[in-house]
């Protein structure tokens, strides 16, 4: 993530200062809060504590478009990367070196899920983020039913939770669509054709009638802004577009908005027949963006107008109705959008530093640790961590919608088997929600990323995230690393003194 052109794209200086405080955002020493109180910090009974995953990254290859992508890759030998948690465009990073069966079946929950979520239940979850694969319910475009097979797929995941005692939350675009809508149409393909939405609606519909007497929570989009850079952009993602220009993925952004508007009427509508109650919202990915340098006006005036492009452009959108992208002169007015999201998920990673050149102010670098900070904690893909911007997300959040929120994803890349940076990052960042509600900030749940080890999109199998190991060379064999045992018992008992000592953390209050 190295220049994001959209973010102040035909914006001078002068505009900035007109709109924004004088100084911008400024960057803190400290990585946690100081604690009101010593521990333990103990959540309520009531309060929604799961993993999350998605289904590309660990269900067997539908014919989507990223399954196409990677196929490509496959034939190209496009294996390469920029750098440490820097994607190259159109590769996938070390896909090569992974037998046709892991490419193929990912992480065999197609066959293992059961085993996963009882896992999940012996850890003491009491909820689970998971996808719904429009290519998996929706294979062939010419298709008016969904698929027997993929309805009776999802029907048994949502069985396996039922046994699991986990309250399922269901995600209906988790950045992979089917292939087939990538043909193009009228010049047009994917979310841009002008049936894009029709078919969406299809799908919509599908899962409303076969599964919406089983869900309650579903996220419409996932990080839809991290979709439209890294496809549209970035070109990492499909459709590996590069168009540079903010003002040229303006209607990539809208289309998005409306199908979030599409699914939270169809859902609301098929709810409310069946006498139910259900929330429909969608998840944003978040960072502290913060100034590289303090004392340089022009990095913390562009730390601002990166978090409000990044993050907030889209959900005011949903907010008010009117979608105003920041650096542009885009403006739109989206009917039956306004006020369509009954919470806001928060996806949460860390820490970003913006680094500008007053010779050059539209030119910056994001830079993900710090480069003269050896001693700052980071994930094996380079990201700063920084638990204390869990909560600064969540109290912005709050002050701007006044929404309940729940933390869909946090989590860290940590491929060590003993994991101590998971479970020092588990420990800082739950401390920070616990935090966020001693100060009445109205956080819900919380969804570490992830379950399992997964496909992580262009960096491939290399990073891992999850609490439990998978043995990509020993059959996909499952092996729960200690965080796990440690979020069983932070969810038992709360974050106790001991457990802030193990981590190193009893000294940060």
């Amino acid at each position: 993530m190295r220049k994001w052109p959209f973010v102040v794209g035909g914006i001078g200086l002068l505009g900035a200062l007109a709109f924004l405080p004088w100084f911008g955002a400024r960057r803190t020493r400290g990585l946690h809060s100081v604690m009101p109180a010593p521990p333990p910090y103990v959540f309520p009974r009531d309060f929604l504590f799961g993993a999350a995953t998605a289904g590309h990254q660990i269900e067997r290859a539908q014919p989507s478009d990223w399954t196409a992508f990677e196929q490509e890759v496959m034939r190209t030998g496009r294996f390469g990367t920029l750098g440490t948690g820097r994607p190259k465009p159109g590769h996938i990073h070390d896909l090569g070196r992974w037998p046709d069966e892991v490419r193929r079946a990912k992480t065999n929950h197609d066959a293992l899920y059961a085993q996963d979520l009882a896992l999940a239940a012996q850890m003491g979850h009491n909820a689970y983020r998971f996808s719904l694969e429009w290519a998996r319910l929706f294979p062939k475009e010419q298709m008016e039913e969904a698929d027997p097979q993929g309805v009776a797929y999802y029907h048994g995941l949502l069985d396996a939770m039922e046994r699991a005692g986990l309250t399922p939350s269901a995600t209906l675009f988790h950045f992979a669509s089917p292939q087939w809508l990538w043909q193009e149409r009228g010049g047009r393909r994917g979310w841009e054709r002008d049936d894009a939405l029709r078919h969406f609606e299809r799908y919509l519909r599908a899962v409303a009638k076969h599964f919406g007497g089983r869900i309650s929570h579903y996220c419409t989009l996932n990080e839809p802004m991290v979709y439209v850079y890294n496809g549209y952009l970035e070109g990492v993602f499909p459709p590996g577009e590069r168009r540079g220009d903010p003002s040229q993925v303006a209607g990539v952004v809208a289309q998005l908005l409306r199908a979030h508007a599409l699914a939270y009427r169809i859902l609301k509508e098929d709810a409310s027949r069946r006498g139910r109650s259900i929330a429909v919202g969608f998840t944003q990915h978040t960072r502290a963006f913060h100034p590289y340098r303090n004392w340089a006006p022009l990095d913390r005036l562009t730390a601002s107008l990166i978090e409000q492009a990044f993050i907030w452009d889209f959900v005011d959108a949903v907010h008010t109705g009117t979608l105003r992208m920041t650096g542009t002169q885009q403006r739109q007015e989206i009917p039956g959008l306004k006020g369509t999201q009954d919470y806001l998920g928060i996806n949460y990673y860390g820490r970003f530093y913006i680094k500008t050149s007053i010779l050059h102010p539209l030119r910056f670098e994001i830079l993900m640790h710090d480069p003269d900070d050896p001693s700052e904690p980071r994930s094996d893909l380079g990201w700063a961590e920084y638990p204390r911007g869990l909560l600064e997300v969540l109290a912005e959040a709050q002050r701007r919608y006044q929404l309940p929120l729940y933390v869909l994803e946090n989590g860290v890349a940590d491929a060590a088997d003993d994991d101590r940076r998971r479970q020092r990052y588990l420990v800082a960042h739950l401390r920070e929600l616990w935090l966020a509600r001693q100060r009445g900030i109205d956080v819900r749940g919380y969804f570490h990323w992830s379950l399992i080890d997964n496909f992580e999109w262009a960096e491939g199998f290399g990073p891992r995230f999850g609490l439990i190991r998978v043995d990509y060379q020993d059959g996909f064999r499952r092996v729960p690393r200690p965080s796990a045992d440690l979020y069983r018992r932070i969810i038992r008992t709360g974050i106790t003194h001991e457990m802030l000592q193990a981590v190193g953390l009893a000294s940060d209050r």
